[in-house]
């Protein structure tokens, strides 16, 4: 059964697409950019802000789904900038803790808001 999500709380979507999706036991989370849900504005300049906010939005999503961080067994990050590696992943890592899903770092060119930094997405293994 696949089940497209969107949890109350999170931010609107900037294209067409689902914040969430559900497919059998796993959920699948969009990838998230520096957006604040309250305001639906971005949240730039800092790499460890940035990764925060995003980070904070993926735990929105996945509560929306009744899951939690430590249900996340793989994520990918995207960085403008390579450089920003060791400051997004001390943030990365106070998120986590113990808890360490398997992870992908790419650096690219641009990301789809304008001077962002950072973009994550998330798959969770949370059986119904």
């Amino acid at each position: 059964m696949i089940e497209r999500l969107s949890p109350p709380g999170v931010a609107v979507p900037r294209g067409p697409y689902s914040p969430a999706v559900y497919a059998g036991d796993f959920i699948y989370v969009s990838g998230q950019i520096p957006v604040d849900p309250e305001t639906n504005q971005a949240v730039l300049g800092d790499i460890r802000a940035e990764t925060r906010q995003v980070l904070n939005n993926i735990t929105r999503i996945l509560e929306g789904c009744g899951a939690t961080r430590a249900d996340v067994v793989k994520c990918q990050v995207y960085l403008t900038d390579v450089k920003d590696f060791a400051a997004m992943n001390e943030v990365y890592s106070e998120f986590f803790g113990e808890a360490k899903p398997a992870r992908t770092t790419i650096g690219v060119a641009a990301l789809p808001l304008p001077n962002a930094k950072v973009e994550i997405d998330a798959v969770a293994y949370k059986p119904r």
